[in-house]
């Protein structure tokens, strides 16, 4: 009996691992590519997805860093206009006639005279030097800074020379991707006076200045290209020293170059007239016995080179004020491609700031 049993639970042990053998088997091929083909369908829409969200994000990042970027700059120019006790309209810079006195221009005066480097913004302004002037004449100004002459030395201000560039120059090693032609850079060059000796003598060498050993080279002897015989009457004479610019190799000083990825569309969004009259509050001039409204053409200070103007950087100047309006349009998509031209259905790639300063100072003052 115990045989039998044996037998029959044996017998039906092998038939069901029998079944299960059967039963379990691979895929077949034709299972394998309709999974594949399931699992492409399913997959590539999403990593299609991913894929533009993280473009759109990159995009979104490189949109605030330039916006970022702009609003530093405009800032940083609204303070150094603030100091500002003369300010160049657009004829004092660039050449014209003014009433029916046929202007020159300073242009040609300025650093670098480089046709691919427009001067934008120019204008003097009074910059202080502190501990530079000895009220004790044994201490040199040099030494004013010494722990032992601190209440020894008086502070003092400077006349400086400023202008803000719009470079268009063929560099394209700063700019990323590169290959083409980088977008346009605002610069800022300065060139300063030095420290006049208040009491000067007859055997002094360096008039007006104190003598160069005397001095610290960097902040208290003027710079190369400094004229000390520029006078506010005649502000578009002696404006420069060519002999100053040739002795620095850079051409004064080397520039600061405060702004990248401007905007070089050609052209740009369409601009509306009277950009600078309007803003300005239309401003008039005393020409002869009557007084007359200052043209646009005046008071708009723009890369005129190009044709049209891209107004990505321009100024509009209302010197009798000493007040400028300065905008500023820049590029964030050229971050990313060489394709970046404006377009006005993607202008929120293109950001624009403006801001609008009267100089604190005058002429006199």
């Amino acid at each position: 009996m115990k045989s039998l049993l044996r037998l029959l639970l044996k017998t039906q042990h092998q038939q069901n691992c029998s079944i299960q053998a059967q039963t379990e088997k691979g895929m077949t091929l034709i299972e394998l590519l309709i999974g594949t083909v399931m699992a492409f369908l399913i997959l590539t829409p999403m990593l299609a997805f991913v894929v533009d969200m993280l473009n759109t994000d990159r995009r979104e990042q490189v949109k605030a860093n330039t916006e970022q970027d702009i609003q530093a700059a405009v800032d940083f120019i609204a303070q150094d206009l603030s100091q500002a006790i003369y300010i160049y309209d657009n004829i004092d810079i660039n050449g014209g006639t003014r009433g029916t006195v046929a202007v020159t221009g300073i242009k040609s005066q300025l650093p670098p005279n480089d046709a691919t480097k427009i001067p934008i913004l120019v204008f003097w302004k009074r910059q202080q030097v502190k501990k530079s002037v000895p009220i004790d004449k044994t201490v040199k100004p040099n030494q004013c800074k010494d722990t032992a002459n601190v209440d020894k030395c008086n502070d003092t201000y400077v006349l400086s020379l400023v202008a803000y560039y719009l470079f268009k120059d063929k560099e394209n090693i700063w700019c990323q991707p590169s290959g083409v032609t980088c977008p346009a850079r605002i610069a800022r060059y300065e060139i300063r006076d030095g420290v006049r000796k208040p009491d000067p003598l007859a055997t002094d060498i360096n008039l007006p200045y104190y003598n160069v050993a005397d001095t610290d080279p960097d902040t208290q002897q003027p710079d190369p290209a400094f004229n000390k015989d520029f006078d506010f009457t005649k502000p578009t004479e002696n404006v420069t020293l060519a002999a100053g610019l040739i002795k620095d190799e850079s051409g004064a000083k080397k520039p600061q170059i405060l702004l990248n990825y401007i905007d070089h569309s050609s052209p740009g969004p369409t601009v509306i007239g009277n950009e600078c009259k309007i803003p300005l509050g239309n401003p008039t001039a005393q020409i002869g016995a009557s007084t007359q409204p200052i043209e646009e053409g005046t008071l708009k200070i723009t890369d005129s080179t190009s044709s049209p103007p891209t107004n990505s950087f321009y100024a509009c100047v209302d010197t009798a004020r000493n007040l400028a309006r300065v905008t500023i349009r820049g590029n964030s998509l050229r971050r990313l491609q060489t394709d970046a031209n404006y377009d006005a259905k993607r202008s929120a790639f293109f950001p624009t700031a403006s801001v609008q300063v009267q100089g604190l100072g005058a002429r006199g003052k």
